[in-house]
């Protein structure tokens, strides 16, 4: 197998025939939710020799969030919603961290050696940077400015999938609503979510801002008072069609009843201006 680490620094990331870094669906959606997946793909660049890693590891969590862009599909659907997503692996690049984060490319990813991310030059992460989280975050970036310059401020709604054993311990949450300083919208989803009597919803598990992972959240939501929030979901229960199906319906009538109660709240559906 050549060496994962022996590509040249620049240039060379993705290949003239290899997909967009990011895919913008929907762009003309009429509805006010922003949807995001940053980990919706298992993708490696042919260059990068699928970091030294085997296929049972590509295809499992460590690499992407299985199902996060199947029930993000269908969510968009319900909303109306333009959708956001990354098309390579979050090993190549994790959309959800800065250049600077140490897990923006890791060597290791819970048990598991990353060896295509061993002792990367400066160049190398530059050109990994450059290949992949700009594009996605241009393009983000651009979708909310052009909303906010419609006069439509959008709902950012970040959508994760989560391993049901982690370290070897089982979760017993299955679904997170996880939110940074502006807990609005996770807030209101919780309160709607106490209705949902067969399901263990919890609040900022099973990751916390202090895992810092609500990079999305702080740099296109925050600092425009954007209603925003990040949804964990277990992954087992989004292993077939029908799951990803069944909660994104879940999922369509917590936010949806969440935005009416925000709205009533505030006598606003602009839903925007964190100062209302």
């Amino acid at each position: 197998m050549p060496d994962p680490t022996s590509y040249p620094d620049i240039g060379s990331i993705l290949g003239a025939e290899e997909a967009s870094p990011v895919t913008v669906h929907n762009p003309q959606a009429a509805g006010p939710v922003l949807l995001v997946c940053e980990h919706a793909s298992n993708a490696i660049p042919a260059g990068l020799h699928n970091l030294g890693l085997d296929e049972e590891t590509r295809k499992s969590h460590v690499a992407w969030d299985p199902g996060a862009l199947a029930v993000s599909l269908e969510l968009g659907q319900l909303l109306d919603a333009t959708l956001v997503h990354q098309n390579y692996s979050r090993l190549v690049y994790d959309c959800n961290r800065p250049p600077s984060a140490a897990d923006a490319m890791p060597a290791r990813s819970e048990i598991f050696d990353i060896p295509g991310n061993h002792s990367l030059t400066q160049a190398q992460k530059n050109a990994r940077t450059a290949a992949i989280y700009h594009p996605f975050e241009e393009a983000l970036q651009k979708t909310v400015a052009e909303r906010l310059s419609e006069g439509r401020p959008p709902i950012l709604v970040t959508i994760h999938s989560f391993t049901p054993v982690y370290h070897g311990k089982k979760r017993a949450v299955e679904l997170g609503i996880l939110y940074d300083t502006d807990d609005r919208l996770g807030q209101a989803i919780l309160d709607q979510a106490k209705s949902e009597k067969d399901m263990v919803i919890e609040a900022n598990e099973p990751y916390s801002p202090t895992d810092g992972v609500t990079h999305t959240l702080q740099l296109h939501a925050l600092p425009h008072g954007l209603l925003n929030v990040m949804i964990e979901i277990r992954n087992d229960l989004i292993a077939t069609d029908q799951d990803q199906k069944t909660m994104a319906t879940i999922l369509f009538r917590l936010i949806s009843s969440a935005l009416a109660q925000i709205s009533a709240q505030d006598g606003s559906h602009s839903l925007g201006a964190q100062d209302k």
